[in-house]
């Protein structure tokens, strides 16, 4: 499934590269989902990346911390596994604007592509799962998951709060909770897991 979102999404995005009315008509859009009923923005903004590097970062990312999170959710979901990630995955792409779907309903100049809603949610899952397994901070300092986490999301809520670069922070920030939540809504149990692994 994750292959499948890959292929699809680096295609979509190579074709927005050369041809700018795709990333017009599909990019994220507050005041045009607001006022104009575009819905589909909301879901076909995760398909569009702003350039090359956005695009490679995102699906090693996605592909990376993916195959961990179909692990965790066989073991304990078993066949709704595949189901489940689905859910998570285009949950997150929407549940992660929600917040600048409101914020920026009345800014017609507000845009964002790209798939980091749901990258930041699977990333937070898998921490869900084994917060104390290492990630590597800029690719080489190993860090417990957990830690990584807790730095991640002070630094998108405090750089959403500034908003002086072109980066969502905050799609970043609701991806996280989002994923991290997502577990437990589907089986309660798995947060005294969680917390047992601290115990």
């Amino acid at each position: 499934m994750i292959f499948i979102i890959i292929a699809i999404t680096s295609l979509v995005s190579f074709l927005a590269f050369s041809k700018r009315e795709i990333m017009y008509k599909f990019q994220f859009n507050a005041y045009q989902i607001y006022h104009r009923k575009e819905i589909h923005r909301i879901i076909t903004h995760a398909f569009l990346h702003a350039d090359w590097t956005h695009l490679i970062i995102n699906m090693i990312v996605l592909y990376s911390f993916s195959n961990n999170v179909m692990a965790y959710f066989k073991y304990h979901f078993g066949d709704k596994a595949t189901l489940y990630i689905i859910l998570l995955y285009f949950g997150s792409i929407i549940f992660s604007v929600l917040f600048s779907l409101v914020k920026n309903r009345n800014n017609p100049h507000y845009n964002a592509v790209g798939a980091s809603g749901a990258v930041s949610a699977l990333v937070f899952t898998s921490i869900f799962f084994a917060p104390m397994h290492k990630i590597y901070l800029f690719g080489v300092v190993p860090i417990p998951g957990i830690i990584f986490g807790v730095i991640y999301m002070v630094y998108s809520y405090i750089q959403s709060k500034r908003s002086r670069d072109n980066i969502a922070h905050d799609v970043h920030f609701w991806g996280g909770i989002y994923g991290f939540v997502f577990p437990i809504l589907l089986k309660p149990e798995l947060l005294d897991s969680f917390i047992n692994q601290f115990i």
